[in-house]
């Protein structure tokens, strides 16, 4: 089976490749360049804010009619998350190739802001799969499982390792946002202090400025497994975490205006991903969340006086709530 792909995020491209493990199909289109020869590859579309995309919007455009293109010689066209793109993509390839089937893994956010794409993603999608099951409401029967436990095999246990883990993100913006605040507090602690850093970055980290106080590693989920705590940026590596079972604080800054236009159109009491599925749930708050502004005093205290058992067991209902990993389904979903 030949499949376009539209996997523009580093966290696609995690997800897509958990699919590629399990199933051999000959693809085309964006993906990180480690899958084969693509039209583009990923990096050339990774951005954060809205003042970060403007630069982008003719390169996608030309994308967007190559790849609809290129989707007369495939056999079904697989979207996963980047819903900026892969929207006008789909109708692109409607437009061009109407009986392609589409299949869209990891929705637009439409819970979050922008509800009107739910009509539009019905119109264009012909499958949809879901990866939070409180999602059923705005896709159907389609869940999936959520890919995170796919890729996460192993657990924290109730050991202690010494260690606090710094996630800075995988956006340049988000990078530069929290390294000095990062420094500030690696100063005030005397523990081993690890700091992750995505692959991308591997040949040249001057993005991250003065790094003589961390230990570097560029492995998310071992350096988890072995921290006592972790500050992380807003993103998938917070569910990570509390997958993994790892205490943690969410933390975010952005561009004032950035933020300030953010408020305006997302309607959420809560950034992180656990707190979204905990509160749909109708439980309490999963972990704290500090935006924009940091006291580094608050920030230390939240890991000298962190409960590890309450940690254990918050992570525990979180894996029962999302329930399996999606990799298999959506192979089921492509093959049918």
């Amino acid at each position: 089976m030949k499949l376009l792909i539209s996997s523009l995020e580093p966290s696609a491209n995690l997800h897509l490749g958990e699919i590629l493990k399990r199933e051999k199909f000959d693809i085309v289109g964006i993906f990180d360049e480690k899958f084969g020869d693509s039209l583009y590859s990923s990096k050339e579309f990774a951005v954060m804010g809205f003042l970060d995309v403007l630069p982008k919007i003719k390169k996608a455009k030309e994308a967007i009619k190559k790849m609809a293109e290129l989707s007369k010689n495939c056999d079904k066209v697989l979207l996963i998350d980047g819903p900026s793109f892969n929207i006008p993509l789909a109708k692109e390839i409607k437009k061009v190739n109407p009986n392609i089937e589409i299949i869209y893994y990891i929705l637009p956010k439409v819970w979050a802001w922008k509800k009107g794409r739910v009509k539009v993603i019905n119109e264009l999608i012909d499958k949809k799969a879901y990866i939070f099951p409180f999602e059923k409401e705005y896709w159907g029967k389609t869940y999936v499982g959520n890919p995170l436990l796919d890729e996460i095999t192993s657990f924290r246990d109730n050991k202690l390792y010494n260690q606090v883990a710094f996630l800075a993100g995988s956006r340049k913006s988000e990078i530069k946002s929290l390294m000095p605040i990062f420094r500030e507090i690696a100063k005030k602690i005397d523990v081993k202090k690890v700091l992750v850093v995505p692959e991308s970055y591997k040949n040249d980290m001057s993005i991250y400025g003065d790094i003589s106080q961390f230990k570097i590693s560029f492995d998310t989920h071992e350096t988890l497994l072995k921290s006592d705590f972790a500050y992380i940026c807003s993103g998938t590596a917070t569910l990570e975490a509390a997958i993994i079972g790892t205490p943690f604080v969410l933390m975010y800054k952005a561009r004032q205006i950035e933020y300030l236009i953010a408020k305006m159109f997302v309607k959420l009491n809560y950034v992180g991903l656990a707190n979204i599925i905990f509160e749909k749930e109708g439980l309490e708050k999963y972990h704290k969340e500090y935006l924009q502004e940091f006291d580094i005093d608050e920030l230390i205290d939240d890991y000298k006086n962190t409960n590890l058992e309450e940690w254990l067991k918050k992570s525990q209902k979180l894996k029962e709530i999302l329930k399996f990993g999606s990799s298999e389904n959506v192979i089921k979903l492509l093959k049918e």
